[in-house]
């Protein structure tokens, strides 16, 4: 639990970053299929929580000593 409370900000980023991915591919999305992100929901999620967990991850005060 103490892992979590300290690293709250980059789980929000994930999830919002996953849920945020997997609505790109269901409303853009790739036409032609050839895209390496967004032809497939399960690339675009992992895309996007990748980028919303090191977004969010500035937001974190630990300090690493």
């Amino acid at each position: 639990m103490k892992l979590l409370a300290r690293h709250k900000f980059t789980v929000i980023g994930v999830i919002i970053g996953a849920i945020s991915g997997f609505l790109y591919y269901h409303y853009v999305g790739c036409a032609t299929g050839t895209c390496m992100i967004t032809s497939k929901p399960l690339n675009s999620a992992l895309y996007g929580a990748l980028v919303g967990g090191l977004t969010f991850n500035i937001f974190n005060k630990t300090s690493y000593k």
